[in-house]
């Protein structure tokens, strides 16, 4: 692969503008030949053929109407791969939103859920220019398996209806519930409709055995749609569901919104945006591995906020980067963001051309293809490895998943990064240890030592000296002796320090020199000897010295000189 990605992504402090350059401005810049056009293209067609029966079924499952995932593909997709950070990246309706967005409509409606994406595309912006793209792999990783395994869950329960042509009136959107309801339906089973839906997933599956690139989920919409007529089943499909399908895209328009509205959208719309950059970056990350590229993560989060703005603008859905559309990009042999923006008009049309074809698809084959996606989103091998390896990790995982599936989805990942960080600072604290050490270190200190153990302490502090750790190390300075005449704190193995460790290290201090008793703060990195500096820890009230021996050195001096006479400072 090129270099230039990589020179880029290796860059420490890359340049504000260069930070937010759309690839495809880098991709002409290295030089675009008509191989590269027609490599793109080819990738393109072969996306779009994935992404156009997926499209239509997440939206179906969202509670919108199938044309809405076509309209985010197309508007959405176009606009993330045209100002994306990422070379491969395609963007459209992901799987991972459909609960959130089923909730969004049913308690905002059409224009206070188009004004959530809005308002979701302007905080990706603001995170973008604000460079928060590089925080966002601070999510654990059994946080994201846990949610992701617990959508897959809520988003198959959502289906069932459909593969086995159950008639339930009033579905009830919690999981519990949901299942009762479901259960309670299944004196309207549909032979039919169970055939057709097991015989799509048998098509999608074993065409993924036989011929791994054959378009799979256009070949089991299509069986069904043929099924459906030559067998003259009646099954539902989305032109009994839905009606006719537009030929064009809408006209943009902008929803309605005041200040009540936006304040009721507003944890929405940070949902939207909190999704959104975890899944388009953890996307643009399997990219960078599968290609040896690297993307701009804030670059990234500035387009997606762009294409949330464009897709609400067209009705469409919430925009995100999709793993497994980029996957199948890399593996058509994609070559920059230009086969993102042919996924985009391809779709389009098929829309402008052949939308009549897809009234005849029934809703069961729709089903199928999302029970498949269902299927391979729930990471069964990384789940049960995550329960087996650590009982932290593994509780980490199962909060995330329960609250996911049993409360909200917001809840569930909140709960889930809470969790996560509280795991780490408490793996960081139990790192941070404190010794004491009377005789000191070095040979040349070792026998002045022994002559006066009683008058000079050496304390060692290993690891990162911050508030998780502060109570530790300030109970452990609490119980040193009161004899010593000077303190040698060793800070060689401290990495960092924040304002409660240097709190607590200066209550030491302050506590020690009461008595009379110096402090000598040794080997400092630089950065924590600011910091300590910063919050008080400085001459002298407190000595710093390079070694150890030179506060020895400096200990003895002050131990002979002679005490000031009474009444003079």
């Amino acid at each position: 692969m090129a270099s230039h990605d990589s020179a880029v992504g290796l860059r420490e402090k890359p340049g504000f503008f260069e930070a937010f350059t759309p690839k495809l401005i880098t991709v002409w810049r290295e030089g675009y030949t008509l191989a590269n056009l027609r490599a793109d293209a080819l990738a393109g067609l072969a996306v779009a053929i994935v992404a156009l029966p997926l499209s239509m079924a997440i939206a179906i499952a969202c509670g919108a109407r199938p044309e809405t995932g076509l309209y985010t593909s197309i508007i959405g997709g176009f606009v993330l791969s045209a100002f994306g950070g990422s070379r491969y990246q395609i963007g459209g309706p992901a799987g991972a939103f459909i609960v959130v967005v089923s909730m969004a409509l049913q308690h905002f409606g059409a224009n206070g859920f188009l004004v959530a994406v809005m308002f979701a595309g302007v905080l990706l912006m603001i995170a973008g220019f604000l460079k928060l793209g590089t925080y966002v792999r601070y999510v654990p990783h059994p946080v994201i398996v846990g949610f992701t395994a617990a959508i897959a869950i809520v988003i198959f329960s959502s289906q069932i209806k459909y593969l086995f042509g159950l008639s339930v009136p009033h579905e009830p959107a919690a999981i519990a519930p949901k299942i009762m309801a479901l259960a309670q339906a299944y004196g309207t089973f549909s032979l039919a409709t169970t055939l057709v839906s097991l015989a799509c997933i048998g098509i999608i599956v074993g065409l993924r055995a036989w011929r791994p690139h054959f378009p799979g989920f256009l070949a089991a919409v299509a069986f069904g749609a043929i099924a459906n007529l030559a067998f003259k089943l009646k099954l539902a499909t989305l032109g009994t569901a839905f009606g006719h399908m537009p030929r064009s895209l809408p006209l943009p328009h902008l929803p309605h919104v005041d200040f009540s509205l936006l304040a009721a959208v507003a944890p929405t719309a940070l949902t939207f945006a909190m999704l959104g950059s975890i899944e388009s970056l953890l996307s643009a990350v399997v990219a960078d591995g599968m290609t040896g590229r690297k993307h701009r993560s804030n670059g990234e989060l500035v387009a997606q906020g762009l294409a949330n703005l464009a897709s609400a603008a067209f009705g469409g859905l919430a925009v995100t980067g999709v793993v497994a559309r980029t996957a199948a990009n890399i593996r058509a042999h994609a070559h920059g963001p230009l086969a993102g923006m042919f996924h985009a008009a391809f779709i389009l049309i098929f829309l402008m051309f052949a939308a009549p074809a897809t009234e005849q698809i029934p809703l069961c084959a729709l089903a199928a293809v999302l029970a498949v996606v269902c299927w391979n989103m729930a990471d069964r091998a990384n789940f049960f490895a995550i329960l087996k390896h650590d009982r932290g990790e593994a509780l980490l995982l199962m909060v995330t998943f329960l609250l996911t599936l049993f409360t909200d989805l917001t809840i569930g990942i909140t709960a889930g990064v809470t969790l996560g960080a509280l795991m780490f600072m408490h793996r960081m604290a139990e790192m941070t240890k404190v010794s004491v050490d009377p005789r000191g270190e070095d040979e040349d200190s070792v026998a002045d030592a022994e002559d006066n153990n009683d008058d000079i302490l050496v304390t060692r502090i290993a690891g990162p000296f911050f508030f998780g750790a502060a109570n530790s190390i300030g109970s452990v300075l609490e119980r040193l002796g009161d004899r010593p005449k000077a303190f040698i704190v060793d800070l060689a193995s401290v990495p960092m320090a924040d304002v409660t460790g240097a709190r607590t290290l200066q209550d030491f201090v302050t506590r020690v020199r009461k008595r009379g008793a110096s402090v000598y703060l040794i080997n400092t990195q630089p950065k924590v000897e600011q910091i300590l500096q910063n919050c008080g820890l400085a001459m002298p009230f407190v000595t710093y010295a390079r070694n150890e021996a030179e506060a020895r050195k400096m200990a003895r001096a002050a131990f002979d000189a002679p005490a000031p006479m009474a009444g003079i400072a």
